[in-house]
C-alpha cells in the first residue's frame, strides 16, 4: 500500500463519482431514463401548483388594504409560491436521486407489465355486469320473500 493512491484521484486515474449530480441545483439526474413517468409526475404537480397559486391570489384578493397591496404584493405572493414550489417539483421529478431513481424503476415496471388487450377487457367488464345484474335480482328476491316472510308472521305491519 505504500506509495500509491487508493481514491483512483491520482494522476491519470478516473475520479470516484461524487455524491452529488453534476451541475447545479436544477441539473437532471440521469435526463434520458424514466422520461415519461418524470414528465407526467412533473405535469401532475405543475397542475396543482397553478391551481395553490390561483387559489392563494384569490385568497389575498378579498383582503381589505390600500390599493399597492392589491396590485403588486397579492400576486406577487402568488407567483412566489408558484415559482418556489414549482423549483421543488422540478427537483423532486428530475434532480434527487432517490425519487428519480423510483420513477425510472416504475417505468421500467410499466414497460413489464402484460396489459390486457381490448377484447378481453369489454369481455371482462359483460361478465361484471351480468354478475352485477344478476346479484341484484337475486337480493331483490331475497327481500321480497324476507318481506312476506315477516308479514306472514306479523312481525312486519305492510
Amino acid at each position: 500500500m505504500s506509495g500509491h493512491n487508493e481514491g483512483g484521484s491520482g494522476p491519470g486515474q478516473p475520479r470516484p463519482p461524487s455524491g452529488k449530480p453534476g451541475g447545479g441545483f436544477l441539473s437532471q439526474y440521469k435526463p434520458d431514463q424514466g422520461k415519461a413517468t418524470r414528465t407526467g409526475t412533473f405535469v401532475g404537480l405543475a397542475v396543482l401548483i397553478v391551481w395553490g397559486g390561483k387559489f392563494v391570489n384569490d385568497r389575498l384578493t378579498g383582503y381589505q388594504g390600500d390599493e399597492a397591496w392589491q396590485l403588486l404584493i397579492t400576486p406577487g405572493i402568488a407567483i412566489l409560491f408558484a415559482v418556489v414550489l414549482g423549483a421543488l417539483a422540478w427537483r423532486v421529478s428530475y434532480v434527487s436521486r432517490k425519487s428519480s431513481d423510483f420513477m425510472i424503476a416504475t417505468e421500467g415496471e410499466m414497460k413489464k407489465v402484460s396489459w390486457a388487450t381490448k377484447n378481453e377487457v369489454i369481455g371482462s367488464t359483460k361478465v361484471v355486469i351480468l354478475f352485477t345484474v344478476l346479484m341484484a335480482a337475486l337480493l331483490f328476491v331475497v327481500d321480497v320473500l324476507f318481506q312476506r316472510f315477516f308479514s306472514w308472521i306479523d312481525v312486519l305491519k305492510t
